[in-house]
């Protein structure tokens, strides 16, 4: 069965505004937000990436989560912190050679910032690893149902999810004997609160917000940074792939929330009421059955994870120029 569209569904309200200057390290929350083509204003505008210019994640690397960026409002100075280092404040440098980086596999280019920046994220994260900045004339095109740019997000600009979302979620892991999760761990731009019921967010087409306009792109498929604890730096097990899997299995993989594409950029601020131009005609529904429950779940939920550590899901394919 679809989730359905309530008949009197709320235009809901948005009560997270939260942005990831360095992509894999730590969100910065907001309470006003410029929405530029590429998202929240400095959203992945940069990247840890490993001396060959291959991009780190905290697929494999979950140590990036303790990592704390704080951006100036004209994104000209970057100041880093994290657990026994002592905090880092650079100049963003935009004017430095150009090199290749890749996201999975995509081939992107971006500027280094510098060797003392290498060495303090070499120290942290305990391997290796240089920081780029995405280029002025970045000009990656992301896929979808509406198509858009991004910086170094895994695919779309905007991702939005609903805490009824989560709460449904979080429901299930309490009735399973497992913790329940903060919304942190799904690492939203946009977390939305006054839908009735979960899963409202898979509907959506066309959304105004403030003053900016956002169209959908696709379903977020989720991989295993769902599985790190964004406060400690470290894997926690199989949840909560695992639960999510028996429920919210679909041919784009196993999703919660949305992925959208910036159609005209603008402001948001929290509090601000989501409205909606467009809702989807139709649900698509096409979940792919859940296994039946067995002592061997851990293990055969192995496969998702695998797959999600790979690379990412179907979001990860969509990584193109």
């Amino acid at each position: 069965m679809s989730d359905p569209i309530p008949a009197h569904v709320g235009n809901g309200v948005v009560v997270e505004l939260i942005t990831y200057p360095i992509k894999g390290c730590a969100g910065v929350s907001l309470q006003r937000a410029v929405v530029t083509p590429a998202g929240l204003a400095h959203d992945r505008s940069f990247m840890v990436v490993d001396p060959a210019g291959v991009f780190r994640s905290q697929r494999r690397d979950p140590r990036l989560a303790l990592i704390r960026p704080d951006i100036s409002a004209d994104g000209g100075h970057l100041t880093l912190s994290a657990p026994d280092c002592e905090p880092l404040r650079l100049t963003v440098d935009i004017d430095a050679a150009r090199r290749d980086v890749l996201l999975f596999g995509a081939p992107l280019r971006g500027i280094d910032q510098g060797d003392v920046v290498a060495g303090w994220l070499s120290q942290a994260l305990g391997v290796p690893s240089r920081l780029v900045r995405v280029p002025p004339e970045h000009d990656r095109r992301t896929d979808g149902e509406t198509p858009g740019t991004s910086g170094y997000a895994d695919s779309s600009a905007i991702h939005l999810l609903s805490r009824a979302s989560v709460e449904s979620l979080n429901e299930r892991l309490r009735a399973g004997g497992a913790g329940a999760l903060p919304t942190s761990r799904f690492r939203p731009n946009i977390v939305v609160d006054g839908w009735p019921g979960p899963h409202t967010e898979d509907h959506l087409r066309h959304v105004s917000v403030g003053s900016a306009e956002l169209g959908f792109a696709k379903r977020a498929a989720r991989c295993a940074v769902t599985a790190v604890d964004q406060k400690r730096g470290v894997r926690t097990g199989p949840e909560p792939l695992r639960t999510l899997a028996a429920y919210r299995r679909f041919p784009d993989g196993v999703v919660l929330g949305v992925k959208f594409a910036v159609t005209r950029p603008g402001e948001i601020g929290v509090g601000a009421g989501l409205v909606v131009g467009r809702w989807a005609p139709d649900a698509d529904d096409r979940r792919v059955p859940a296994r039946p429950a067995s002592h061997d779940a851990p293990d055969s939920h192995r496969g998702t994870v695998a797959i999600a550590e790979r690379g990412g899901g179907r979001d990860a394919a969509s990584a193109t120029r």
